[in-house]
C-alpha cells in the first residue's frame, strides 16, 4: 500500500511513542504482549514509518501501551478515552476508501481492486496451529515443487471459527500470491437470501479480477472459461466462504496447471469435489485456547482465571460465544465473573435450540444487557433485505437522526454483535442475524411495517439523487413520481447521504448496489418497483451486467403500461434502448428507441423525445448509417436548444462531432467538437470534457495536425487517470498510438498500443481489443513484420465481423491488403481492398473508401499496370483533398512520382 495513506496516522502513533518517553521497539512489543496482543518489531517499524496500514486492534494496543510505558496504571487502561484514536483510524479509512473509489470512480467495474480479503483481527483468534501449519506447510513444498497448490476446504459447526482461520492463514500467506487476493461469501446460511449461484460466484470473482462487469459472459460455462483463461499463469489467493456444497464451488476451482490457492469454509463436509482437496476439519477450542482468547479480549479479568475456565467452557468453548462474553467483561473493570457465568447457565435453559445452545445464550445475555433503544436498533437492523448497512440505513429503520444511531452502531461492533467490513458498513454474523430475525418477529406489525417502509423511502430517494448526478440526460419525471431528493410518500422524510457529485454518487451506488437489488427484489409495490429500477439506471448503464439491466427495464416498462403511466413506460424503454445499444442488439435499441419515442409524444413530453432522438442517432452513428444519424442528432439538437439543456446539447454535439469526423468533415467535427467542449467544462463535467478531447485528437491526427492531436490525447489521458477511468485511458492509448505511428515513433506507438490492449484485455472489451490488434498490425507492417502484421489483421478482421462492426472491419480491411502486398501477395491484397470497397459503399466514410481506392492503385502499380494505377490513386487523391485529410500532400508526391 503507498504510504501516502497511512502518513497522517503514522505521524500521530510516532508522537504518541515520543510523549510516552520513545520506548524502544523491544519495548513496545513486549508491552504489547502485556496488553493483549503481541507485535513484533518489523510490523511496528512498518506501521510507524507508513509502510503498512494498521487495523483498529493494533492502534488500539499500541496507544494501549505507550500509555502505560507512560506510567499509567494497569487498571486504568480500560478507562483511557481512545476516541481521537478511533476517529483517526476512520478518518485514515477514509482517505483509503476515496482513493479506491477515485481508482474505480469510471472503471466500468464494480469492484477494479484485485483485494478483496478483509484483514485479520490477531485478536480473535488463537490456537489452531495445526491446521496453519498443515496449510502453509503444503503451499510451500507443492508450490516449491512446482505442481499445483492444494484446495483446503476447512469444515466444522456454526460459530467455531471457520471463517477465521481462513481470512488468518490468507493473510499469512497473501504475499505468495501478489497477482490477487479474493474473498467471496457465498451465504449458504444468511438468513433472507438465497445462496450465491455458481454463475452469480463467476460474475463477482471475473469482476473482482478485473473484468470490466459490462463484459460478462452470460451462460455459465462460458464465464467458466472466462474465469480459468483469466487465470492460467496467475497466482491468486481465494477463499470461497460458507459454501452450500461442492456443487456450488466446482466451477470456481481452478485448472490443473494454476499456482493459486483455494480455501473454502463450509459447515459441510465438501467431498466429492471433481479436483483434488485437502480436508481441514475444525472442532471447538481446547481449554486453554478459550481461556488465552478470553483473556486476550478481558485482559483485566486474569485475576479470576479459575472464573474464566468456567465461563469458556458454559460458552462450549466456541470463539463467537467466547468473544461475545469477553466483550461484556471487558465493560466493567471490577466485574465478577461469577454473576456472568450464572446469567448465561440461565440463559442456556431458556433459548431456543435449533442453533448451537452455547452460542445462542451468550447471544440472549449480550442482547439483555443493551440499553433499550440499542436493543431496537439491534432487532430492526434484521429487517434489512442486504446483508450490509451503513448509519443512514440504519436511521431510517430506527426513525432518529443519523448522529444518534452512530453511537449505538459502534457499541453493537464493540460488543462484536456487529463487524465493521469497511468505514461505516456494517453486517451481522449468520448466526447472530438469525438470532435478531426471531427477535424482530415478536414486535408489532404496523411497527416493523414502518420500519420497512421508512428504509425503502431512504433508498429509493438516495437513490434517484445518486442517478440524477450520473444521467448523461435529464429524464422526464412522470406525474406519479416524484423528482429526486423529494419525499416518496409525503410527510415521512428521511435522512440522505451527501450526494454532492458524480464522484460520490458513484461510490453510493457501488455500495449499496446488493442492498439496492435486495429492496428491489422483496418489495411488491409498483410505484417502488419502477422507482428503485429508474434508480439503478445509470449504475447498470455503467457497470452492468447489461443482461440483468435488460430484464429489469423490460419488467419496468410492462409494469408502468399497466399502471397507464406514459412517462414512465418510455423513461423505461429509453433505459432498455441503452443498454441494448451498449449490448450490441441495435436493431432490438432502435426499436424500443422508436417506441419511447412514440411514447413521449403522445404525452407531449419535450424532453423525452429530444433524448430519444439523441439516442436513436447515436445507434444510427455506431451501425454507419450515417445520414440518419445526422438527421436524428440535428433534430435533438434544435430540441435541446429550445429547452435550454447544456447537458444534452453537449452530449448531442459530441456525437455530431464524432459523426463529421467519420463523414470527412473535419472542420465542421472541430466546430461541434469546440462547443461540447465548453459546455462540459463549464458544467465541471471532467467525464465528457475528456471524452471530447479524445474526440479532437482523433479529427486533428486525419487532418495531419499531430502535434495538436498529441496535445488533446495528453490530456484526455491525464483526465482518464484522474477518474480512474481505464477504458477512457485504453482509448486514449489508442489513439496516441495511431498518432506516433504517423509520425514515424515506432517505439512509442508499439509501446502505447499494447499498454491499450492490455487495459482492453484486462476489462474484457472485445471491440477495444480489435482495435488495438489493428493499429498493432499497421506498426509491424511498417518494421517489417510483415507474417507477424497479416496474422494480426486476419484476427481483427475475424474480430470486427463477429461483433458487427463495419467501420472497423474496414479499416482492418484495407491494413490487411497493404500488410499481403508487402509480403508479396498482390492478389490477395487486391481482394481486401475491394471487399474494404464494398464495405465502404454500404456507409458514408470517405477516409475509408480513399484508403481502399489507394490499395487498389498500388496493387495495381506492383503489377506493372500504370494506367490503372494513376486512375485509382487519383481517385483516392481527389476524396483526401476534398475532405482536408492529411493523406492528399503525401499520395500527391506519389502519383507524382508515378511519372
Amino acid at each position: 500500500m503507498p504510504s501516502g495513506e497511512a502518513a497522517g496516522l503514522a505521524a500521530r502513533l510516532r508522537a504518541c511513542r515520543e510523549q510516552a518517553g520513545n520506548p524502544s521497539l523491544r519495548t513496545l512489543e513486549a508491552l504489547t504482549e502485556r496488553v493483549g496482543w503481541r507485535y513484533g518489531r518489523s510490523s511496528l517499524s512498518d506501521v510507524l514509518a507508513g509502510r503498512s496500514r494498521p487495523d483498529w486492534e493494533f492502534v488500539e494496543v499500541f496507544v494501549r501501551a505507550c500509555a502505560l510505558h507512560g506510567g499509567l496504571r494497569a487498571e486504568e487502561l480500560e478507562r483511557l478515552d481512545l476516541d481521537p484514536w478511533r476517529h483517526a483510524h476512520r478518518e485514515m479509512l477514509v482517505q483509503l476508501r476515496e482513493q479506491r473509489e477515485g481508482r474505480r470512480q469510471a472503471t466500468e467495474a464494480a469492484t477494479a481492486l484485485r483485494c478483496s480479503l478483509p484483514a485479520a483481527d490477531p485478536r480473535l483468534f488463537v490456537g489452531r496451529q495445526e491446521q496453519v501449519e498443515a496449510i502453509s506447510r503444503s503451499v510451500v513444498e507443492i508450490a516449491g515443487a512446482g505442481g499445483v497448490v492444494a484446495i483446503h476446504a476447512i469444515d466444522g459447526m456454526p460459530g467455531v471459527g471457520k471463517t477465521a482461520l481462513a481470512i488468518h492463514v490468507a493473510n499469512l500467506l497473501r504475499e505468495r500470491f501478489p497477482d490477487g487476493q479474493l474473498f467471496l461469501d457465498l451465504h449458504a446460511h444468511t438468513p433472507g437470501r438465497v445462496p450465491v449461484s455458481p454463475g452469480e460466484a463467476l460474475g463477482a470473482l471475473l469482476v473482482g479480477e478485473g473484468l470490466d462487469p459490462r463484459h460478462l459472459p452470460d451462460g455459465v460455462e462460458e464465464r467458466v472459461r472466462t474465469w480459468r483463461d483469466r487465470m492460467a499463469g496467475r497466482r491468486v489467493l481465494l477463499v470461497l466462504d460458507d459454501a452450500v456444497d461442492g456443487d456450488q464451488v466446482a466451477p470456481l476451482l481452478l485448472p490443473g496447471g494454476a499456482a493459486c490457492l483455494v480455501l473454502v469454509t463450509s459447515r459441510r463436509f465438501l467431498g466429492g469435489l471433481p479436483v483434488s482437496v485437502v480436508p481441514v476439519q475444525l472442532d471447538v477450542l481446547s481449554a486453554d485456547e478459550a481461556v488465552r482468547l478470553f483473556l486476550r479480549l478481558a485482559p483485566h479479568v486474569t485475576r479470576q482465571r479459575h472464573r474464566v475456565a468456567e465461563l469458556v467452557q458454559v460458552c462450549g468453548r466456541l470463539p463467537l460465544a467466547i468473544s461475545l462474553l469477553a466483550r461484556l467483561a471487558a465493560r466493567d473493570p471490577d466485574a465478577d465473573l461469577s454473576e456472568l457465568i450464572g446469567d448465561a447457565r440461565s440463559r442456556l435453559l431458556t433459548v431456543p435450540a435449533d442453533d448451537d445452545r452455547s452460542v445462542a445464550a451468550a447471544f440472549d445475555l449480550s442482547y439483555r444487557r443493551l440499553p433499550e433503544q440499542r436493543r431496537l436498533l439491534f432487532r430492526r437492523l434484521a429487517l434489512h433485505p442486504g446483508t450490509e448497512t451503513d448509519p443512514y440505513a440504519a436511521a431510517a429503520l430506527v426513525g432518529v437522526p443519523v448522529a444518534e444511531v452512530l453511537d449505538h452502531l459502534d457499541a453493537l461492533h464493540d460488543d462484536r454483535l456487529l463487524v465493521e467490513r469497511g468505514y461505516r458498513r456494517y453486517a451481522m454474523h449468520d448466526l447472530i442475524r438469525s438470532f435478531a430475525r426471531r427477535l424482530v418477529a415478536a414486535d408489532p406489525e404496523p411497527e416493523r411495517r414502518a420500519a420497512e417502509a421508512r428504509l425503502l423511502d431512504h433508498y429509493q430517494q438516495a437513490a434517484a439523487v445518486a442517478d440524477a448526478r450520473l444521467a448523461r440526460q435529464t429524464r422526464p419525471v412522470g406525474p406519479a413520481r416524484p423528482a429526486p431528493g423529494r419525499a416518496a410518500v409525503p410527510g415521512r422524510g428521511v435522512e440522505l447521504p451527501d450526494l454532492v457529485d458524480a464522484h460520490r454518487a458513484l461510490a453510493w451506488l457501488r455500495a449499496e448496489r446488493d442492498n439496492l437489488l435486495s429492496c428491489l427484489g422483496t418489495t411488491r409495490e409498483p410505484r417502488r418497483v419502477l422507482a428503485l429500477t429508474a434508480g439503478l439506471t445509470e449504475l447498470l448503464r455503467l457497470d452492468g451486467p447489461w443482461t440483468r439491466a435488460l430484464a429489469l427495464h423490460a419488467v419496468a416498462a410492462d409494469l408502468a403500461r399497466s399502471l397507464g403511466d406514459g412517462v414512465e413506460e418510455a423513461n423505461a424503454l429509453t433505459a432498455l434502448g441503452t443498454v441494448r445499444r451498449l449490448a450490441g442488439d441495435y436493431d432490438g435499441a432502435v426499436a424500443a428507441l422508436t417506441a419511447a419515442l412514440a411514447g413521449y409524444r403522445d404525452v407531449a413530453e419535450g424532453r423525452g423525445e429530444a433524448n430519444a432522438l439523441a439516442l436513436i442517432g447515436n445507434v444510427r452513428l455506431v451501425t454507419g448509417d450515417y445520414a440518419a444519424s445526422a438527421e436524428r442528432l440535428d433534430r435533438a439538437l434544435a430540441a435541446y436548444r429550445r429547452l435550454d439543456d447544456p447537458l444534452g446539447r453537449a452530449n448531442v454535439l459530441a456525437d455530431l462531432g464524432d459523426l463529421r469526423r467519420l463523414s470527412g468533415d473535419y472542420p465542421g467535427a472541430e466546430t461541434a467538437l469546440a462547443e461540447a467542449l465548453e459546455i462540459y467544462r463549464s458544467c465541471g463535467n471532467r467525464g465528457g470534457e475528456a471524452n471530447v478531447l479524445t474526440h479532437l485528437g482523433a479529427v486533428r491526427r486525419f487532418t495531419g495536425d499531430h502535434q495538436g492531436a498529441r496535445e488533446c490525447l495528453d490530456g484526455a489521458l491525464e483526465l482518464h487517470v484522474g477518474l480512474g477511468n481505464r477504458g477512457g485511458q485504453a482509448n486514449v492509448l489508442f489513439f496516441l498510438g495511431t498518432v506516433l505511428r504517423r509520425v514515424g515513433e515506432h517505439v512509442d506507438s508499439r509501446r502505447a498500443l499494447l499498454r491499450a490492449l492490455e487495459l482492453y484485455t484486462d476489462l474484457g472489451d472485445r471491440l477495444g481489443r480489435a482495435n488495438s490488434i489493428t493499429a498493432l498490425g499497421a506498426v509491424r507492417c511498417l518494421e517489417g513484420e510483415h507474417e507477424d502484421a497479416v496474422r494480426d489483421l486476419e484476427t481483427a478482421v475475424a474480430g470486427y465481423r463477429e461483433l458487427g462492426d463495419r467501420g472497423g472491419e474496414v479499416v482492418a480491411l484495407n491494413d490487411l491488403g497493404w500488410a499481403q502486398r508487402l509480403r508479396g501477395d498482390v492478389a490477395e491484397a487486391r481482394r481486401r481492398h475491394e471487399q474494404a470497397l464494398g464495405v465502404c459503399r454500404t456507409m458514408d466514410s470517405p477516409w475509408d473508401q480513399a484508403h481502399a481506392l489507394a490499395g487498389l492503385g498500388r496493387c495495381a502499380l506492383a503489377d506493372g499496370d500504370l494506367v490503372e494505377a494513376r486512375r485509382r490513386l487519383g481517385e483516392a487523391s481527389e476524396i483526401f483533398r476534398r475532405i482536408g485529410a492529411g493523406e492528399a500532400a503525401e499520395l500527391a508526391a506519389e502519383i507524382a512520382a508515378i511519372g
